[in-house]
């Protein structure tokens, strides 16, 4: 494997495996106006969750480091509490990381979250790097958010330091645009 230019920042590096095929490049968020990818990820709730079953609605996406970590906690439980707030505008929340199906279960029966944990472990951080939201030094999701409409396009997005709580005040300004 073949490192680029020293002067470059390692966020700003590309890691060349011997194929001469990119598996480490700088992530950038899918804009806005963008077709959501779609994926189907093992839940918290059981089974499996497809972005495509919630085409029709609005869907909240928010993609964090790890379960277990205070800033995490803090945020889903945050949108835990603002859940019927989303429910009014007929959104559909789901939340992402690399965490795998049975720490997502354990946690979100330890915070009463009642929305699905999604994990995107195997292959690990696969839907994170769909979304240009995966954090290649760390092998975890970026915490960020996207808000996508009925027809699964996005139309906001924000990726905040893994160390703040985003809130939610963006995630409902969003959902009122798309309701105008």
């Amino acid at each position: 494997m073949k490192w680029f230019s020293k002067k470059q920042s390692t966020s700003e590096r590309c890691l060349i495996n011997s194929g001469n095929q990119i598996k480490n490049k700088p992530a950038s968020p899918l804009p806005p106006g963008t077709i959501a990818p779609d994926f189907n990820l093992p839940s918290s709730t059981g089974g499996r969750i497809s972005l495509s079953q919630h085409r029709n609605s609005p869907v909240i996406l928010t993609f964090y480091p790890a379960d277990w970590s205070r800033v995490c906690g803090d945020q889903l439980v945050l949108y835990n509490e603002v859940l019927p707030l989303f429910k009014e505008f007929k959104a559909f929340l789901m939340a992402i990381s690399v965490d795998n199906t049975w720490s997502h279960i354990a946690f979100s029966e330890q915070r009463n979250l009642n929305f699905p944990l999604l994990s995107d472990f195997e292959p690990k951080g696969d839907v994170s790097r769909s979304y240009g939201v995966y954090n290649w030094e760390k092998g975890t999701s970026q915490r960020a958010l996207f808000v996508l409409d009925s027809n699964g396009i996005i139309q906001w997005n924000y990726v905040s330091p893994d160390d703040i709580n985003p809130g939610a005040d963006g995630i409902l300004r969003a959902l009122e645009s798309i309701q105008i």
